[in-house]
């Protein structure tokens, strides 16, 4: 068995709570609602959360797949809440946010794999919320781009849809999505006018030179907005971690992206898809 990597001192955090942090996590719980701050075990949620902010996850807490870089429960999902779409723009409302994000767990149970429900919590944000700004972080939608456009026809500010790792690595720890048919995701949401954002993890056993291929793919698509963050192992039984890249590594990618013609890259070892979200604006 490989020995592992020992983390290093830059990614040694500790959740501090504040009153903000204790009435977010009330307002969570008591709506009912899922966050991937919680089920992904995010490193910045005592930060977010500190600050009353927080990503949503719709269409319940269990996954139709089985990614190996992800915590979220794999099986057989209950049927989707009708109720959550009004439930998520109400809990908006009483956490004062000026913006949101909303992701889900993949849903290739349903016949629309959720399409609509994803329609459905973005205009009723959008109508509890006039003044809120929307980010959302969609599935691949199996490449059906007619189902991406009922999304991109709900109107949200910012699409993103998560590259997740370079090209070689992608088929190693995604279970069903691959690279090329996130790439098509991605360029259909930037040509149909719509801001286009993806993310991607460091620290799989890439190389420098796949990612900046990666970046050079996503620019060409027409992606606006890239986040690199580095890849943090959930639990055992999750992919390993090959290396730890430096802070120093991460501003070097920032400054290529930026190079390369993205108009905002965060870059870093704690960053996340929605990370200082709130920015991308």
């Amino acid at each position: 068995m490989a020995e592992r990597v020992r983390k290093p001192e830059w990614l040694k955090i500790s959740i501090a709570t504040n009153q903000r942090y204790t009435e977010t996590k009330r307002i969570v719980e008591s709506h009912c609602l899922h966050t991937i701050c919680s089920s992904g075990r995010c490193p910045n949620l005592g930060e977010c959360w500190g600050k009353g902010t927080a990503t949503f996850m719709i269409g319940g807490n269990i996954c139709t797949r089985s990614c190996k870089f992800c915590n979220t429960e794999t099986g057989r999902p209950l049927p989707l809440d009708p109720a959550e779409p009004e439930n998520v723009a109400a809990s908006i409302k009483l956490m004062k946010l000026s913006h949101a994000v909303v992701t889900s767990v993949d849903r290739d149970d349903l016949p629309d794999l959720s399409a609509k429900h994803w329609a459905d919590t973005i205009r009723a944000i959008k109508k509890e919320n006039p003044g809120t700004t929307l980010e959302v972080l969609i599935p691949d939608f199996q490449g059906q781009m007619e189902l991406v456009d009922l999304v991109i026809e709900a109107q949200p500010e910012i699409i993103s849809h998560n590259m997740e790792t370079v090209r070689r690595i992608s088929p190693l720890v995604r279970s069903a999505a691959n690279y090329d048919r996130s790439l098509e995701v991605i360029k259909h949401i930037a040509d149909k006018g719509t801001t286009a954002k993806s993310g991607i993890m460091v620290g799989l056993g890439e190389t420098i030179e796949e990612v900046h291929q990666t970046m050079d793919d996503l620019v060409v698509a027409g992606c606006s907005i890239l986040t690199i963050g580095q890849y943090l192992q959930p639990s055992r039984k999750n992919y390993p971690v090959a290396e730890y890249v430096t802070p120093e590594q991460f501003a070097r990618y920032k400054e290529e992206g930026i190079r390369k013609g993205f108009k905002l890259v965060e870059s870093g070892p704690l960053v996340r898809s929605s990370y200082h979200a709130e920015k991308h604006i």
